[in-house]
């Protein structure tokens, strides 16, 4: 039996494991964490990729990492995203033992995981990747420190239609909030609805004011936020009220507090789709969406994403603390456990290296984030959003992630509310302060 079939067949063991057994369990003898017998090393692994082609594809790496560093055995085990984060991983590391390196998904969580001493802090070790990675390893540090390495991740922006903002006159994509601005009034002067928008999902409407606080707040105010859930800076109440000047201008399609996202052409994705709007404020996988609602619409299991697809960030605003190259996204990645070998750091920089990366993006499982490795991306769309994450000097994790369920949950509400003429830009913060109140 091959190392790869073996693996399948540990993973399918370990998961009729249950959560409680899994805590009560002690280190291995072989001694995860690196104390074995001579110089034999365990690591133990654990990630969310079940289904091809992510699942094969960690196999592979865990097999090329073993056979360039003899005596190291990676025991890699793949579970459900809900269950891992919920309870395997964090019922894992209460008990200081059996797990190396596992699925990260940075802020909040990713705090309070160091501040129990959990994680390793791999700053000194990976300092050549940070330094490659750029601002899209921001979500795995805390209090300067680097506490994991993204995989993967993809931002937010506007989604556009190039030939209705060709024949509306517009020559260059917006970079400012004014240039949108003109942009907009361009559109309707050419009877173009500008934006289309899914309020009617709830958090497509949230994510206009995510943009305007991200291009509002100064980074390290947004970090902070994530920590303490304080929200007495002047940037989160402005975030409101630039998100009330601009429902104001009236830039969205007709019945947008009742329209969904990506259910059909009536969409907001589909109306960028067949040309009924000329911009969507979206993440990464749009064009995907609307490739299959092109498909439903038309009969064609052929049909693909339109051609016309262009792609910018937020666009910046003048005067502002934000960083005006700052983007919204998320994204997945890895951390070391406290008492990890020094090889778990090894197999995360083989991880990011370029070579694993191009594969990555290659098999489409996401978007690499390595430099140098949008080579194995064909699709020409997910290369527009590459391209903008690699030129973003801060990357912000959507902020319903950031600041959890309850904090998050109360956030989005207001946002919605203010949508339909309900709430205020004051009543949002009151709204996040007050869910803080109760964590």
């Amino acid at each position: 039996m091959n190392r790869r079939a073996a693996r399948r067949l540990a993973a399918i063991a370990l998961t009729g494991i249950t959560v409680g057994a899994l805590a009560a369990c002690a280190p291995a003898e072989n001694g995860t964490g690196g104390s074995g017998s001579g110089d034999e090393v365990t690591l133990t692994w654990w990630h969310n990729g079940t289904g091809e082609p992510l699942l094969g594809f960690w196999e592979d790496v865990a097999e090329e990492f073993e056979d360039a560093n003899p005596g190291v055995n990676v025991e890699v085990t793949a579970y459900q995203n809900e269950e891992l984060q919920r309870t395997l991983i964090p019922n894992q590391l209460r008990t200081g033992s059996g797990l190396d390196l596992y699925q990260q998904w940075g802020a909040g969580e990713l705090a309070a995981q160091v501040e129990a001493g959990f994680v390793k802090d791999i700053s000194e070790d990976v300092s050549e990747q940070v330094d490659a990675l750029g601002g899209v390893v921001a979500p795995w540090q805390y209090d300067g420190a680097t506490y994991g390495l993204p995989f993967n991740f993809g931002i937010s922006g506007f989604w556009y239609n190039t030939e209705l903002f060709e024949q509306a006159g517009i020559e260059d994509t917006p970079e400012t909030l004014d240039d949108l601005y003109e942009a907009i009034e361009a559109l309707k002067a050419a009877n173009i609805t500008p934006i289309a928008v899914g309020a009617g999902d709830g958090w497509p409407a949230a994510h206009y004011w995510y943009h305007f606080a991200l291009k509002s707040c100064a980074p390290e105010v947004l970090q902070q936020a994530q920590v303490d859930y304080t929200f007495d800076d002047p940037c989160f109440l402005e975030a409101g009220e630039l998100l009330e000047e601009f429902i104001g201008s009236e830039p969205f399609n007709d019945g947008f507090l009742a329209t969904s996202a990506q259910q059909g052409a009536g969409s907001s994705a589909g109306q960028l789709a067949t040309g009924a709007a000329a911009m969507e404020l979206m993440g990464h996988w749009n064009p995907g969406v609307m490739g299959g609602i092109l498909q439903e619409e038309s009969g064609d299991e052929n049909a693909t994403p339109p051609e016309f697809l262009g792609w910018f960030n937020f666009p910046a605003i003048d005067g502002a603390q934000g960083d005006p190259t700052a983007a919204l996204g998320g994204g997945d990645g890895f951390s070391c456990s406290a008492w990890s070998p020094p090889e778990c750091t090894d197999l995360l920089n083989y991880i990011t290296s370029v070579e694993v990366q191009t594969r990555f993006g290659e098999i489409g499982a996401g978007i690499p984030v390595t430099p140098g490795s949008e080579a194995g991306i064909a699709d020409v769309n997910l290369q527009q959003v590459l391209a903008g994450l690699q030129s973003s000097t801060y990357v912000q994790l959507w902020l319903d992630t950031a600041y959890g369920p309850t904090v998050g949950g109360a956030m989005n509400e207001g946002i919605v509310s203010l949508f339909g003429g309900q709430g205020s830009p004051d009543s949002i913060v009151d709204s996040m302060r007050n869910a803080a109140a109760t964590l």
